[in-house]
């Protein structure tokens, strides 16, 4: 069996299009595990993995702990608010402190981009990128593209738009890397605060005009605008930015053709996308959800295995 170019997943920009070929392969097995009357494997019983999450996630931390537990590892979970950081203990000392107890995959969510990458350079173990600030999300782009994968057949040369906050946004960027990487095409469309100005060096579309971007795409990736990280105001209000940059049904009824619905959630209904659209048969969002265990699931076994060795 083939494995994996890397000993960490820490973002999209350090992996191969082999390295995505080898994950999909992976996780289609998987997937066919998960879909059983039992869904456990034994693959990673001698394995420990440290879940450690110093921001606020539901969706990808019960991904990572089911993964996890499907592949019958042996799991340790840690919250930053509960945790000894609140005291002031730095982040390499609360990682070393766990690893002490034997723990062999650290799993991390981190506000700080590049927080990842600096402890697969200070710590004695496989990290995970769960997300690091507004930098990168790999496996929520891995599972997007084996989404479109799963609906479309290929990911290669399909048209792709990004709409949303792009600016804030770790999901648009390993997105974008992921898409091209499997050759396809992306546009991005958002008000332009919301739009990075380096984005056109990254070889993608931009479109303000979000009718024109969906008339261009084969599948449209909504995004929440991320409050959470903005300390001014990027646009005149919400109802605003729904007029402009929301799907709704009667929008999407107006195209000449049929286009696939994601969002990587947590959705704001009535927001980025209507109520109909999200439970529509164009949307794949909870194929996303499913799609999201066994894509971490083959993230997970196939950098253990590199630990094994």
């Amino acid at each position: 069996m083939s494995e994996l170019s890397v000993n960490h997943l820490l973002g999209i920009k350090y992996l191969t299009k082999e390295d995505i070929d080898l994950i999909f392969e992976t996780a289609d097995q998987f997937k066919e595990v998960i879909n059983r009357p039992i869904k456990k494997v034994p693959s990673l019983r001698d394995i420990t993995i440290a879940n450690l999450f110093f921001e606020n996630s539901t969706r990808t931390k019960l991904s990572f702990e089911l993964a996890e537990k499907r592949l019958s590892a042996d799991v340790i979970n840690f919250s930053a608010s509960q945790s000894s950081v609140k005291k002031g203990e730095t982040l390499i000392d609360t990682v070393n402190n766990i690893l002490s107890m034997k723990v062999d995959m650290v799993v991390m969510r981190h506000p700080n981009p590049g927080a990842g990458v600096f402890l697969s350079k200070h710590v004695n173990a496989s990290i995970v990128n769960a997300g690091d600030g507004a930098h990168e999300h790999p496996t929520q782009a891995l599972l997007d593209s084996y989404s479109i994968r799963e609906k479309l057949g290929t990911v290669k040369g399909k048209k792709v738009v990004i709409v949303g906050d792009i600016l804030h946004s770790r999901v648009a960027l390993s997105n974008i890397y992921a898409l091209q990487l499997q050759g396809a095409e992306v546009m991005v469309c958002g008000p332009q605060t919301l739009l990075p100005k380096y984005i056109k060096d990254l070889g993608v579309k931009v479109e303000t005009n979000l009718k024109k971007a969906l008339e261009w795409c084969d599948v449209a990736n909504m995004l929440r605008v991320q409050n959470e990280r903005m300390d001014i105001s990027f646009f005149p209000s919400t109802r605003e930015y729904t007029q402009q940059f929301g799907v709704n049904k009667e929008l999407l009824d107006s195209l000449n053709k049929e286009i696939v619905i994601m969002h990587p959630g947590p959705i704001n209904r009535g927001v980025e996308i209507t109520s109909d659209v999200a439970d529509s048969k164009q949307a794949i969002i909870l194929n996303q959800v499913e799609n999201g265990v066994a894509v971490r699931m083959a993230v997970i076994y196939l950098l253990a295995s590199k630990i094994k060795q």
